[in-house]
């Protein structure tokens, strides 16, 4: 007769009360670590250093705007309001442009040309644009220290 068999047979578990929580604080942790690196890069777009200049801010609207950057090399790049930088060339930024604007009338388009950009560049964009036919073409600036 075997007796291990036997006494563990009138031995039965306890059940668990409690919960093993060190797997989701691992995973939180690791996540945690991913969303603190990512999220400065989802932030910052194309990097252009603008100029400053004393300007006032223009309000928050529920729409926002279409930005059109000039790198300083004068690559350009389309935010049609969705914090995506595509890159660009003159011929389908009139496009781009004009149907992210008859989409929802009244949006805006900024140019933000970098400091160091041709100012030439910065002009014939903005020309481009207003030949398109898109009505509010302004220019995005840092304010003064």
């Amino acid at each position: 007769m075997n007796t291990t068999s036997r006494g563990l047979r009138g031995k039965r578990r306890k059940p668990m009360a409690e919960i093993n929580v060190v797997p989701y604080i691992d995973v939180s942790l690791v996540l945690l670590v991913i969303f603190m690196i990512t999220a400065p890069l989802l932030q910052t777009g194309v990097d252009v250093d603008l100029p400053q200049a004393e300007s006032k801010a223009i309000g928050q609207d529920s729409v926002p705007p279409v930005i059109v950057t000039i790198k300083a090399d004068g690559n350009l790049f389309l935010d049609r309001g969705n914090h995506i930088d595509l890159p660009v060339n003159a011929e389908t930024l009139q496009e781009m442009a004009l149907t992210a604007v008859k989409e929802k009338p009244g949006r805006m388009v900024l140019i933000r040309g970098d400091k160091s950009a041709e100012y030439g560049k910065v002009i014939t964009v903005m020309a481009s644009l207003k030949r398109a036919g898109i009505p509010s073409v302004g220019l995005m600036t840092q304010p003064e220290k």
